[in-house]
């Protein structure tokens, strides 16, 4: 089959711009001109940017990316490099998430300081935050 980048866009969930930034960084094959310029793709070109838009659902970085492509590309090879791909993501979503219940911690005690004030000059969350910026000067980062 041939496709077009609306079609290739629709039926992998990825904008154009992103698979033209795909094609520019290298992770798709530069794809077929028809004789108007187009660009047009074909089922394995599908299948790589499919490949491409579920490792960066998943969080996968582009270098990540490129290099499950490589081990992909290896099919009889051993299966510890992917492992090892992916536990490091593992790792940067599990300490990704470790931040993230931090920062709900931080906008539950702001939350809480509000003191029901009926302006936004009594708005104690506002006067919360004014402190903890002149808190960041004092305080090493």
């Amino acid at each position: 089959m041939r496709y077009t980048i609306g079609e290739v866009a629709r039926l992998s969930g990825c904008i154009a711009p992103n698979i033209r930034y795909y094609e520019r960084i290298e992770l798709l094959p530069p794809p077929q001109r028809g004789e108007n310029g187009y660009r047009y793709y074909g089922d394995e070109d599908l299948e790589r940017l499919a490949f491409v838009t579920r490792a960066r659902e998943l969080g996968f970085s582009i270098a990540a990316i490129r290099s499950l492509m490589q081990l992909a590309a290896h099919p009889a090879s051993p299966c510890e490099a992917v492992d090892e791909r992916v536990r490091e993501q593992l790792a940067a979503v599990r300490e990704r998430i470790s931040q993230l219940r931090r920062l709900e911690m931080r906008l539950e005690r702001l939350r809480a300081a509000c003191e029901g004030g009926h302006s936004v000059d009594d708005c104690g969350i506002l006067a919360a935050l004014s402190e903890a910026q002149a808190d960041r000067g004092r305080r090493p980062a």
